[in-house]
C-alpha cells in the first residue's frame, strides 16, 4: 500500500496515500485492532455537524479566520453529504474519552480545507477551536441519538400503532378465548388484544418523547471538565442557536457542563426508554408466535403470511421468520441497554471514560427498533388472517366460560361444571343445562363470548 509520511506532537508515521486522515488517526487504527467495529455514520455526521457549527461560531466571535472557517464549513459540509466511512476507521473500542474518534473528524476536515484553501489548517487549532474530545463526543452522542429517535424511530413507532388500528378495524369484533398462565381464560376481542398492543406502543413512544428535551441539551461549550477553558463565553449559546436551525432540533447548551461531562445519565435514561419499547415488541412478537402456531398441533387462531420456507429438511414447513427476528433485535437492544447502563457508571470525577460504546449501542438500538416497528408491522400485523372456525370452537368449548355463572349458582359448583365440561369434552352450556335450574336461553345468554368481553 502506497503510503505518505504525517506528523503530530509525538513525531512521524506513515498513512495510506490516498486516506484524509492523518497522524493521530493512524495511531488509533495502530493501537486499536480489538474488533471490526466502528462508530457509525450517524455519530460521524453528528460531528461533522458539530465542526461544521463551531467553525460558524468561531467565526463570528472572531475567534477564527473566516476563510479558514469557511474552507471547513465546506469540507464538513462536502462530507455530511458523501460521508465515506473508509476514512473513519477507528474501533469502537478505544480510548473512553473518544478523543480518536474526534481526532479522526478534525484531521479528515484539516486534510479537505487545507486543499480547498491552498494552506494549511491545522486539526487541533482550527478545526478544534475552542473545543475538547471531553465536550465533543457527549454532544454527539445526544445529537445523534436525538436525531436518530426524531426522524426515524418515532415515525417507525408511529406507523406500527397506525397499522394495528386499522387492523382493529378489519378484525377487532372477533371473540376468542383469553389465556392467562398461558391456559384458557375467560373471552376477549381482537379489538382488545390489539389494543392493548397499541397502548404499549403508545406508552413508549411517550416514554421516548421524554427523553428528548434531555437529550437536546448538549455539553458542547464545557470543553475539557465543564469549566469552558479555551472557549469564547458566548460560544455555548451561539453554537446551540446555529445546531438547532441546521438540524430543526431545539437545542441549547447545558446548564451544567459538569453533569454532561462527567455522567452519562441522559444516555442511560434513554436506554432504558429504548429497552422498554424492545421488551414491547418482544411481547407482541411472542404473541402472534403463539397464536400462529399449529397449524394441526397448535393454537391456530391466525395465520401470518408465508414469507419463506421454514425448514431445510421438512417439506412445506412455514415459520413466523418476523416475529422471530423482532424478537431477536428486541434481546439485543435488552443487551445493549446492560452494557450502556455499565458504561454510565464509568463516570471517573469530571470525565465518563466509555463514552465510544456508549454512543455505539445507543444508536444501534435506535436502529434496530426502527426497522423492528417497520417489519412488524408491514410483514406481520398488517396482513395476517384469522383462523374464526377454528377460534369459534375453542371458544364454544372452553370451560372457563362458567365463570359468567359465579354470581348465580355459587365458585364450587361452577368449579365442578367446568371439571366435567373439560373431562368430557362438551360445550360447558350443556353440562350446566343438566346441572343447574336454569333455562337453555339464560345460560345462552349468561354464557355469550361476546358478552363477556365487557363488563355490561
Amino acid at each position: 500500500m502506497a503510503t505518505r509520511i504525517e506528523h503530530d506532537s509525538m513525531g512521524e508515521l506513515q498513512v495510506p496515500a490516498n486516506a484524509l486522515y492523518q497522524a493521530q488517526t493512524q495511531r488509533a487504527v495502530n493501537n486499536f485492532k480489538l474488533s471490526p467495529l466502528t462508530l457509525p455514520r450517524a455519530f460521524i455526521q453528528a460531528i461533522l455537524r458539530i465542526k461544521k457549527a463551531a467553525a460558524a461560531t468561531n467565526s463570528e466571535l472572531d475567534v477564527l479566520d473566516k476563510a479558514i472557517a469557511g474552507a471547513i464549513i465546506y469540507a464538513a459540509e462536502q462530507q455530511l453529504a458523501n460521508t465515506g466511512m473508509e476514512h473513519y476507521p477507528v474501533d469502537v473500542f478505544q480510548t473512553g474519552s473518544g478523543t480518536s474518534t474526534n481526532m479522526n473528524v478534525n484531521e479528515v476536515l484539516a486534510t479537505l480545507a487545507s486543499n480547498k484553501l491552498g494552506q494549511q489548517v491545522h486539526p487541533n487549532d482550527h478545526v478544534n477551536a475552542g473545543q475538547s474530545s471531553n465536550d465533543v463526543i457527549p454532544t454527539a452522542i445526544q445529537l445523534s441519538s436525538a436525531l436518530a429517535i426524531q426522524n426515524q424511530l418515532l415515525p417507525a413507532l408511529r406507523h406500527i400503532q397506525t397499522v394495528l388500528a386499522k387492523k382493529s378495524e378489519q378484525i377487532g369484533h372477533i371473540v376468542k378465548t383469553g389465556r392467562t398462565h398461558l391456559m384458557d381464560a375467560m373471552p376477549v376481542t381482537f379489538e382488545q388484544v390489539l389494543g392493548a398492543w397499541r397502548s404499549q406502543l403508545a406508552h413508549a413512544e411517550q416514554q421516548l418523547q421524554q427523553q428528548l428535551p434531555q437529550l437536546q441539551q448538549l455539553a458542547q461549550g464545557g470543553t475539557a471538565v465543564g469549566t469552558g477553558v479555551n472557549t469564547h463565553p458566548e460560544f455555548a449559546g451561539n453554537f446551540a442557536r446555529r445546531l438547532s436551525h441546521d438540524t430543526g432540533l431545539e437545542l441549547s447548551h447545558s446548564d451544567n457542563f459538569f453533569f454532561n461531562i462527567s455522567s452519562q445519565d441522559v444516555s442511560v435514561a434513554c436506554s432504558g426508554a429504548l429497552k422498554t419499547l424492545a421488551v414491547a415488541l418482544m411481547k407482541i412478537s411472542n404473541d402472534l408466535r403463539w397464536m400462529n402456531s399449529g397449524p394441526l398441533a397448535g393454537l391456530a387462531e391466525i395465520e401470518l403470511a408465508a414469507l419463506q420456507p421454514g425448514s431445510s429438511i421438512m417439506p412445506g414447513k412455514v415459520n413466523p421468520v418476523i416475529p422471530e427476528a423482532v424478537a431477536m433485535l428486541s434481546a439485543q437492544v435488552i443487551g445493549n441497554d446492560t452494557t450502556i447502563t455499565i458504561a454510565g457508571q464509568a463516570g471517573n470525577f469530571e470525565l465518563n471514560v466509555m463514552l465510544p460504546v456508549i454512543g455505539y449501542n445507543l444508536l444501534q438500538s435506535i436502529e434496530l427498533l426502527s426497522n423492528g416497528c417497520t417489519a412488524l408491522a408491514d410483514n406481520a400485523l398488517r396482513d395476517f388472517k384469522v383462523n374464526q372456525p377454528n377460534i369459534e370452537q375453542s371458544l364454544d368449548k372452553n370451560p372457563i366460560l362458567v365463570t359468567a355463572l359465579n354470581p348465580v349458582i355459587g365458585y364450587e359448583k361452577a368449579a365442578a361444571i367446568a371439571k366435567k365440561a373439560y373431562q368430557q369434552k362438551r360445550p360447558v352450556l350443556e353440562v350446566a343445562l343438566e346441572h343447574t335450574d336454569l333455562s337453555k336461553e339464560e345460560l345462552k345468554d349468561l354464557l355469550d363470548p361476546a358478552r363477556l368481553t365487557s363488563n355490561q
